[in-house]
C-alpha cells in the first residue's frame, strides 16, 4: 500500500474520495445510532457531493495504481 499512497495520483483521488463520501457516511453513521436527529435520513446534499466526488477520485486512484504497477520490474 506504501507504493500507491507515495505516488500523486493515487493519493489525490484517495483523498477525494475519503473527504466526498465523509459527510455521507457520517450523517449514515450517526442516524444508525441514534444521534441524528431524523432517525430516517434523505441527505440529498451529501449524497450528490460524494456522486460528484467519488467517479473522478476512483479514476484518479486507477491512474495511480496503473502507473505503480507498471513501474514494477
Amino acid at each position: 500500500m506504501q507504493k500507491y499512497l507515495s505516488n500523486r495520483w493515487f493519493k489525490i483521488g484517495f483523498w477525494t474520495f475519503i473527504l466526498g463520501g465523509a459527510p455521507l457516511w457520517g450523517i449514515v453513521l450517526l442516524a444508525a445510532i441514534g444521534l441524528w436527529p431524523d432517525p430516517n435520513p434523505n441527505p440529498v446534499g451529501p449524497g450528490l457531493l460524494f456522486f460528484l466526488t467519488a467517479w473522478p477520485g476512483l479514476i484518479c486512484m486507477a491512474i495511480g495504481a496503473g502507473q505503480v504497477l507498471s513501474r514494477r520490474d
